[in-house]
């Protein structure tokens, strides 16, 4: 063959089916009851035959149910959030499409309809991604392995089938605030988050730290009430009430859009009136006129290690999965910001 060989082709090559094949290399109890031990040989060796090896992320889960993981977000138009599915997916299904393990994403849930979820044996696992604390309470089923995302470490805190992936936005939101300084801005807007999540906690200790000895003005912004909200709050910043910074820091990319189209309004001009940084990196950020200086959030790194976590917290996982150390951010200088 001139490609991997996958799940697929071993199927055929055997005359089973798939879900036979993915039971065969689970390594779970429930083959030896369901596959015999003629059907498994003729899988093993036309494995052998074609050089198939199981995507490593879909053998180490081997909880032998759906091969279905959720991932739940709070707002599915964000535009960052579509990164963090983009690489969830893909670590899922694999290099060559033979993971085994499909991604459904979801934004209309609170804590109830999660622990439903779990509960409901749909989902091999769950990936939470940046949670708003009032959406959370209670426990979730200790049998369902939960990856939170961009969130607060104390969510899995002491259970051996939970993990946090951080992302360490602090510092990026610190990186966004000191290159503002050092073009000598002294006077900082910040359209601040008015969302009730670790993340964005983060980011304002972050702000707090980076801005200390500088005059600072802050309104804040519902992220998830898209580009009107934003260009609300900007208004506010940039109107005659606040004395108008000549630097605004914002909590996300889509906020920076609202700053954008209030800056227009105003005929202020971006960065020669206004300097403007946002956090996310969403993909239309360098098509912003001029292209937006912003904090890169590795939401595709991200999803792709909570599915990794997964793997490694599913039924069967002999070892213990160590809490993972933060993902790294940095600042993407563009053309939104100047002396």
């Amino acid at each position: 063959m001139n490609r991997r060989p996958t799940g697929r082709d071993v199927a055929e090559r055997a005359g089973v089916s798939q879900a036979t094949v993915s039971l065969v290399f689970s390594g779970s109890a429930a083959a030896s009851h369901r596959v015999s031990g003629a059907t498994r040989e003729r899988v093993l060796a036309a494995a052998a035959e074609l050089g198939y090896a199981p995507q490593a992320a879909g053998r180490q889960l081997r909880l032998g149910r759906t091969g279905m993981l959720l991932l739940a977000v709070p707002n599915i138009l964000g535009p960052f959030f579509a990164r963090v599915l983009a690489g969830a997916q893909t670590e899922a299904a694999g290099p060559a499409g033979d993971g085994g393990l499909s991604v459904v994403v979801s934004s209309a849930w609170d804590h109830a309809a999660l622990a439903r979820a779990a509960r409901g044996g749909q989902y091999d696992g769950l990936l939470v991604c940046s949670p708003d604390d009032r959406q959370l309470g209670g426990d979730l089923p200790d049998d369902v392995p939960v990856v939170y995302l961009d969130a607060d470490p104390s969510l899995s805190a002491g259970h051996p089938r939970r993990r946090t992936q951080q992302l360490d936005v602090g510092a990026g939101m610190a990186a966004a605030v000191g290159h503002l300084r050092e073009l000598g801005h002294q006077r900082l807007g910040h359209l601040r988050s008015v969302e009730s999540a670790h993340t964005f906690r983060a980011r304002q200790a972050g702000f707090e730290a980076a801005a200390a000895g500088a005059e600072v003005v802050e309104v804040g912004v519902s992220v998830n009430g898209g580009l009107d909200a934003a260009r609300e709050a900007a208004r506010t910043l940039l109107g005659p009430a606040t004395g108008r910074p000549r630097a605004v820091v914002c909590d996300d990319d889509v906020v920076a859009a609202g700053v954008y189209h209030v800056a227009a309004e105003l005929g202020l001009r971006i960065p020669e009136d206004l300097s403007v940084v946002g956090i996310d990196n969403i993909v239309a950020a360098p098509l912003f006129a001029p292209a937006l200086t912003t904090v890169d959030l590795p939401g595709e790194r991200l999803g792709a290690a909570g599915v990794r976590l997964l793997a490694g917290l599913g039924a069967g996982a002999d070892e213990a999965v160590p809490e993972p150390e933060p993902l790294p951010t940095y600042l993407v200088v563009r053309g939104s910001t100047g002396r």
